[in-house]
This record gives C-alpha cells, sequence and structure tokens, in this order.
C-alpha cells in the first residue's frame, strides 16, 4: 500500500503470513527537471525511480522474493492504479505473480473483500491516468516557460489550473462590468384580526408584477397606502424537501466548506486519514471510518443500506423509513466504481467517535477536526436513507385598492430527514428570514380567511440596488468546476491551492479575487490558446480520458491529437504574445532625483514606476491607475523612526514577507527595519511596542519590542489585529480584532477587561 498508516491498519486485520509495506506513494515519476517525454517517439514517458524511495523499493524486492504472491493494494482509483503500476514493473523481476487488490474500506470486511478478489492490472486504467499525467506535464512544461519570458520568472500554468483561473477572472470582470439597477422595495405592517402585527411586501399593481423602479414611484405607491386591507385569496400547498444523496467528494468538500470553512485541501487530509484508521479509545487501536473518499458514484453496498435503515428504524421508528431504500442517480460521465463517502459502520456515532479518538490521546484541535468531517458525512449518509421532510406552506394576497401585497408562511408538517441532517443556518442557530430579490422570507402567520380585513399600522419604503454576481467562495468554484466537467473532483483542493501559491488570486473574505498578476496572465493566455483554456476545450479532455480507460481510444491517439493543436499554438505565441518584461510605457511624470521621464515597468510584484535613466538613476515608486489611465503616486508613509545606518527618516513599505520599515534614501542606502505599530505593549511593566510580524508559514502575527529569543523579555504575541479604537469599559487605548472560523463576522475584544463586542 501507499500509506504507512494504511499498511498499519490493514496489518491488525491479516493473519501472521502476510507482510504489508508502505510504499509511501509514487516509487517513480517523470523527471522534475526536464520534460522527460519524448514527443517524436509517441510521447513515450521517461520516468525515474524517485531518489528518495530506493530503500522502499529495496525492501518490497526483498519480501517479494521469497513470497507466494505479491498483492498490490494502493487506494482503488486512477493515481493509485499508476503506482501498482510502476511497483508491478519493479517486483514482477523477482517474483512475476502479482496480483491487483482493492480495498473501499479499510475495515475486516473490507480487506477480507478485497484479498479474496484479486485481478490483473488495469492497463487502461493506467494509461489513462499517464495520459493525463502527459498532457498536463506538456501543457506545464512549455507554457510555463513562455509565461518566464514574456511576463517574469516563478510563474506556471496548467491546463486545469488556468481554466479555474479564467472563470474566476471572467467573473471578476462581470463584477466590474455590472450596472447597478435601482429599485424600491414597499412593504407594510398590518394588524390580523386576533391582535398580531404581520409584514406583507407589495407584489402586484393593477394585477402585474410590482416594478417601483425609482423614489417618484416609490412615493406614488406611498400616497396610496393607507386605508381599507381586504385578504383577496389564501394559497395553502404542500412543499416537499427531498432528503438529500450520500457525498461524492465534490459535494463534502463544497458541505465542509460552507459548514466549517474548511479550505479543500484540509478537507481531502482529514478524509484520508479517516479513511485509512484513527487511533480509538487508550489501547489507540486503529480503525477505518468511513468509505474510500475519492468517488463521484451515489451507490451505496446492500449490506450498509441494511445497516442504515435498521438504525433509522430504531433511532426514529418506521414512520421515518421510505419503504424502499432510496437509490439516488448518479451523474452522466461518473466512475461508479466506488460506492459513495459513508461511515463503515453506522453504529458508530459521532458522539461515541470524538470521545474514542480524544480518549487516545490525540491533539483535541486534530480530534474536533476529525470529529466534524466524519459527523458531517455520518449525518448526511443515514438522512439520505429516511423520508423527506414536508412543509405546510401558506400564502396570503392582501389587496388595497390596485396595490396587492403578498405574505407568506410555512410550518413544518413532518421532520423527515431534518430530525437528523439540519441546514447550516438552523444547525448554528442563524437564521436566514432573506429570500430572493422581492420575496420575503418564510415565517409564522397569524389564521387567515378570505375576507378578512386586517387594520393598517405602518409602511416602510426602501431604496435597493440589484447586486453584481457574487465573487466565487471555495465551495461555489468547486459546484462550477464539477457542474462544467472542468478536472476531477480530486484535483480540485490542488488546483486551488496552486492558484493561490502563485499569487494569481486571494482570498477577501472567504471569496476568491484574482489579482492584477491572475488577470494579466488569463488575458495572455486566452488569447496565445483560445483552445486550451476553453471551458468546453477542457470538459471534452475529461470525456476523452474517460474513453482510454474503457479501451475505446488509445492513449497516444489522444495526445497526438493534442498536441499538434496546442504546439501549433505555442510556436505563434512565441513570436506574437506581447512581451511585458520588455515592455516599456512612457509616462509624464517627471523622476523626482534627476529630472528624466519615469516609465512604467512590469516587476514580480507588478506594473511600478521607474525611471527611464536605469540602472544609471534606480529611482522607483509606486503608483495607482484609475479606469481612465490616470496615474496617482502612492506617496510612502513617513514614520518618526530613524535608519540605523544613516539617521534618516524612515518610511512604510510592502514587501514579499509583508509590511516593514525601510530608508527614505533607498536605493542610496539600505537600512530597514520592523514595522512597529502606534501601540504600548498591554504587558504590564513592559515599555515595548507592538510589532507586526511574519510567521514561518507566513501568517501575519504582532508581538512586542521587547521580545528576545533567549526568554528574558516580553513573550507578549497574538495573531489578533490591533485596532485604534479605545475600550469604552475601562478606556484601554485599542483593542483587537478577532476573526471569527465560523462565520465572517468579527469581534473586537479588550485584553484589558471582558469587553467583547460584535463588529
Amino acid at each position: 500500500v501507499e500509506s504507512p498508516t494504511k499498511a498499519r491498519s490493514i496489518a491488525k486485520y491479516l493473519a501472521h503470513k502476510y507482510t504489508v509495506i508502505a510504499s509511501k506513494g509514487h516509487v517513480r515519476d517523470l523527471p522534475k527537471t526536464k520534460m522527460g517525454v519524448d514527443v517524436d517517439n509517441g510521447f513515450e514517458p521517461n520516468y525515474i525511480t524517485l531518489r528518495d524511495k530506493k530503500d522502499v523499493i529495496t525492501a518490497i524486492k526483498k519480501a517479494a522474493k521469497d513470497a507466494p504472491v505479491v498483492l498490490l493494494a494502493p487506494d482503488p482509483d486512477r493515481e493509485g492504479e499508476a503506482i501498482a503500476w510502476h511497483i508491478h514493473e519493479i517486483v514482477q523481476k523477482v517474483n512475476p505473480n502479482v496480483k491487483r487488490v482493492l480495498f473501499n474500506e479499510i475495515t475486516e470486511r473490507g480487506i477480507s473483500a478485497g484479498r479474496d478478489s484479486p485481478r490483473d492490472l488495469d492497463r487502461f486504467l493506467f494509461e489513462s491516468q499517464q495520459a493525463r499525467r502527459i498532457v498536463d506535464r506538456l501543457v506545464g512544461y512549455e507554457l510555463s516557460p513562455l509565461l518566464w519570458k514574456k511576463v517574469r520568472r516563478g510563474l506556471s500554468a496548467g491546463r486545469v489550473q488556468s481554466v479555474a483561473l479564467r472563470l474566476i477572472v471572467e467573473r471578476e470582470k462581470e463584477i466590474l462590468a455590472f450596472d447597478p439597477r435601482e429599485y424600491w422595495a414597499v412593504s407594510v405592517e398590518l394588524r390580523h384580526e386576533n391582535g398580531e402585527v404581520f409584514r406583507a411586501l407589495l407584489a402586484k399593481i393593477d394585477g402585474k408584477k410590482a416594478v417601483v423602479p425609482d423614489g417618484a414611484a416609490a412615493q406614488a405607491v406611498v400616497a396610496e397606502i393607507e386605508g381599507d386591507y381586504l385578504v383577496s385569496a389564501v394559497t395553502k400547498k404542500r412543499s416537499v424537501r427531498k432528503a438529500p444523496p450520500p457525498f461524492i467528494t465534490s459535494t463534502l468538500q463544497q458541505e465542509s466548506s460552507k459548514r466549517y470553512y474548511f479550505p479543500a485541501k484540509k478537507t481531502m487530509m482529514l478524509a484520508q486519514k479517516l479513511y485509512e484508521g484513527i487511533e480509538l479509545g487508550k489501547t489507540g487501536d486503529l480503525r477505518g471510518l468511513i468509505t474510500y473518499m475519492r468517488t463521484d458514484s451515489t451507490r451505496v453496498s446492500e449490506e450498509a443500506l441494511s445497516a442504515v435503515r435498521v438504525y433509522v428504524e430504531d433511532r426514529f421508528g418506521k414512520a421515518y423509513l421510505p419503504d424502499k431504500p432510496n437509490i439516488y442517480k448518479t451523474k452522466k460521465g461518473a466512475q461508479d466504481a466506488h460506492e459513495a463517502i459513508r461511515p463503515t459502520d453506522v453504529s458508530l456515532t459521532p458522539e461515541r467517535v470524538e470521545a474514542e479518538i480524544l480518549a487516545s490521546g490525540a491533539n483535541a484541535a486534530d480530534a474536533r477536526n476529525l470529529a466534524k468531517l466524519y459527523e458531517l458525512i455520518w449525518r448526511r449518509f443515514v438522512a439520505s436513507q429516511m423520508l423527506d421532510a414536508l412543509f405546510d406552506v401558506t400564502s396570503v394576497e392582501i389587496d388595497r385598492g390596485r396595490l396587492t401585497f403578498r405574505c407568506q408562511g410555512q410550518v413544518e408538517a413532518f421532520k423527515g430527514f431534518r430530525a437528523i441532517y439540519a441546514d447550516k443556518q438552523e444547525q448554528s442557530g442563524t437564521g436566514d428570514a432573506g429570500g430572493e430579490e422581492g420575496e420575503m422570507g418564510p415565517s409564522l402567520l397569524p389564521p387567515f380567511e378570505e375576507g378578512m380585513n386586517p387594520a393598517f399600522v405602518s409602511y416602510q419604503s426602501e431604496q435597493r440596488f440589484t447586486q453584481p454576481p457574487a465573487r466565487f467562495s471555495e465551495a461555489t468554484l468547486i459546484k462550477e468546476l464539477e457542474e462544467r466537467g472542468i478536472g476531477r473532483p480530486s484535483t480540485y483542493a490542488t488546483i486551488i491551492s496552486t492558484l493561490t501559491n502563485r499569487k494569481y488570486m486571494v482570498r477577501e473574505s472567504r471569496r476568491f479575487q484574482p489579482t492584477e498578476l491572475g488577470t494579466i496572465v488569463t488575458d495572455l493566455l486566452t488569447d496565445a490558446f483560445p483552445d486550451i483554456l476553453n471551458v468546453e476545450f477542457t470538459a471534452s479532455m475529461e470525456e476523452k480520458l474517460d474513453a482510454v480507460e474503457e479501451n475505446k481510444v488509445h492513449w497516444r491517439e489522444l495526445l497526438g491529437e493534442f498536441y499538434q493543436n496546442f504546439h501549433s499554438h505555442l510556436i505563434a505565441a512565441q513570436e506574437g504574445m506581447p512581451n511585458l518584461r520588455a515592455q516599456i510605457v512612457e509616462t509624464d511624470i517627471p523622476c523626482d532625483r534627476c529630472g528624466a521621464q519615469m516609465v512604467i515597468r512590469w516587476g514580480t510584484n507588478g506594473k511600478f514606476l521607474a525611471c527611464a535613466t536605469y540602472p544609471k538613476c534606480k529611482n522607483t515608486k509606486e503608483f495607482n491607475q484609475d479606469g481612465q489611465g490616470n496615474i496617482t503616486i502612492v506617496q510612502p508613509e513617513m514614520r518618526d523612526e530613524v535608519c540605523p545606518i544613516c539617521g534618516k527618516p524612515m518610511v512604510k513599505k510592502q514587501g514579499k514577507f509583508g509590511i516593514f520599515l525601510g530608508c527614505s534614501d533607498y536605493p542610496e542606502c539600505k537600512g530597514t527595519l520592523p514595522y512597529i505599530l502606534p501601540y504600548s505593549c498591554p504587558e504590564d511593566g513592559c515599555d515595548g511596542k507592538l510589532i507586526q510580524r511574519r510567521s514561518k508559514k507566513g501568517k501575519t502575527f504582532y508581538g512586542c519590542s521587547n521580545y528576545s529569543s533567549s526568554g528574558d523579555g516580553c513573550s507578549f504575541s497574538t495573531w489578533d489585529e490591533p485596532v485604534e479604537e479605545p475600550c469604552p469599559a475601562c478606556e484601554h487605548p485599542y483593542l483587537f480584532r478577532k476573526k471569527s472560523r465560523r462565520r465572517e463576522a468579527t469581534v473586537l475584544y479588550c485584553v484589558k477587561c471582558s469587553f467583547r463586542k460584535n463588529e
């Protein structure tokens, strides 16, 4: 197998006659320092043995030499098949009796089922993975040098990542081009005959959908609003909310992002641990808790269906159990090799699992995260085999002359699956009363009958504007990629991490916003490679890779067709793509050092102003540019601190490691200081100032200027940002801002007293 944890979990279920060895991932791969693909020889890959796997290979060959059979059991997917194939090529020289086994769950049942059903290695599954690997290598190794030459060194491009970035960039352009449209929402508060006050929203004018485009139209409506009201229609209907299917890879990533704000990478890391085995109880017994987590099938085994139906009946009663198991459709093009993601034993409740993980001595934070994800998977699976939830929905129309107002309420008639799997808002206790534009959210209403005459109480007329499309969150981006057939769910976490690490996009309030660099790279690649960065082309490539797996298309044929088109565009781009590195845009701004003209250049951190006489004069300036091309120089923030080298004033600067203080005489003097904030250290008796620092992982934190690595100085530090707002309780001169992990709201608190408030 490929994982040491998985090896330990499997070993405990097997008799002593088995030796279980971990390959620790791939043992062979394409070289990192060169293409590794012979294009002229049928795209033959040049695999090399990974340097750090020589000891592992020696151990595998030694064990295989005397064994009657070698069973290869990496993960049951394309990547696992590739690992198995490369190990097979190594061990068949010492033992030709090699078989492939698949473990969908790391339990005694799952291990026995896999061990007792060995098969030959699947050449076409391996070739499908190999074709994907080569396509991505061709694109990455030929596009990236082009970007290095035309934009800047260190950039990368990829067949799937660049298309994902294009979606983010195009969404940002939609937002910037959006023209908000004014409209007014008019509502009234009315008193029911029983004395209850309720709210209704204007829905119709003269029997047609109400359109109130401006303040004048709103005033005209308000002029007619007082008077007698008549309930003209009461409509009641039964609404059904369907039980959700069990998780597949993409829906698990989306839901864990929405509920817990887990990045896709973190979700997959936690799910891998739950699959391979978690230590439970004081004995530290390793146990696989979920089935394989890389799947796009909603299929569930008969055994698991029987077990969950028994659980539902025992816990909730027959009233919550459908007559037959709920069967969910798997989307077109999905690989149905694995089950949906589910608990391996439904009787292992989330409460029990969390308690046993903690009892094993695991880190409390890690235990909570593992327990959260297990609970999400467990509840979703149980809910998938329960009856639908039912609601009685009442819609009331109330006339005032030619105006018609509407209110709506709903009452839960049958809880169904919601008895165990609530919506995010219900689970966190924060309901959402908002609806679509012009609608009111469901609420409880008093009883209505036609002909009633509620009394007018008050009105509200509110100006609103239509909103642009929202930026992608991690959950909505994953959903978009899946719906468009871009990449595979197992690759989404890597795609998002790569785009962030390359600084092609940033997260703002948990939403993805492209950087200037990301937008420029996307525009250049889209113009030069319209097919490669085409969403439909990328989706069709996934279908062709599936066809290779099904032996409908030969992998070399697929690569030949792809490369002919790609390479012709590459040759054209090498000549025709603009060279930003060499591009110089003249301005009418004079250099304040030598009087020469300043020009716009492109550098590591984007555009900047530089003296046209460089390198004779090395003067540079940051600048902003509006939509009309007007340039505003960003003036450096002068500080009271003086340079430790030359004694001149320091200025605030932004570098690749964050904010710092630099000498105002740069580049003649290169003195620097940490960025000192105008806040005294809150520790009693300390005369230090707060300094903004960066951790080894690049995260910003705040510490005392009197800190000493020897331990003699002040040890105060915090991740929370200081805010220039005095505490209203104890008058401490500043507060700290704590970002909530569960929601986008933040909290301001005082470090000196118990004061806290939501921001």
